[in-house]
């Protein structure tokens, strides 16, 4: 996956939109842009959006500090982007936004199920501490969730802009 100078640049510019995002909704627990950023960035450019995703994860233990919390971001993000691969190409037009809404919420959903077995390793838990941990969470997901769905409204749209950018730059 060799990139252009174009494209290191835009993938750059795409990791540090994605932790601005984060850190301008940041007031609002676990409400965030960055499934509808990694869905879109991954209908776009396939595998190479693992470029942007894994530089916001890097800004984010960079700037948030590299801790035991921030080691599950290293696959939370990865899961997403393995859904949205998943994906066919060819739903029907007026399905996408739904199927892409419901990846990005469920994603959002299954976040304290997807970081518990981090936790279970470094604090030592076993089966029933790892299914209570994410029980307590239950919470906290249904707000990350819900709020996923709404926010993926605006992936189709991001994917268009995208997708008319590379097609602007190809003209040039």
């Amino acid at each position: 996956m060799k990139l252009s100078g174009k494209e290191i640049a835009v993938f750059g510019m795409l990791g540090a939109l994605m932790y601005a995002s984060k850190m301008a909704l940041e007031f609002l627990p676990n409400v965030h842009l960055l499934g509808v950023f990694t869905i879109s960035m991954t209908v776009v450019y396939r595998k190479k959006a693992l470029y942007p995703i894994y530089l916001y994860v890097l800004l984010l233990g960079l700037f948030s500090g590299f801790a035991i919390w921030w080691i599950p971001h290293l696959y939370l993000w990865t899961v997403l982007w393995g859904a949205a691969m998943l994906l066919p190409e060819n739903i029907p037009d007026k399905w996408k936004p739904l199927v892409y809404m419901c990846v990005c919420s469920a994603h959002g959903f299954l976040y304290g199920t997807l970081y518990a077995p981090s936790q279970a390793l470094f604090f030592g838990l076993d089966f029933r501490g790892t299914v209570a941990w994410i029980v307590a969470g239950l919470p906290w997901d249904a707000i990350h969730g819900i709020s996923n769905f709404f926010c993926g409204i605006l992936i189709c749209p991001l994917i268009m802009i995208l997708r008319r950018a590379e097609k602007q730059e190809r003209s040039v």
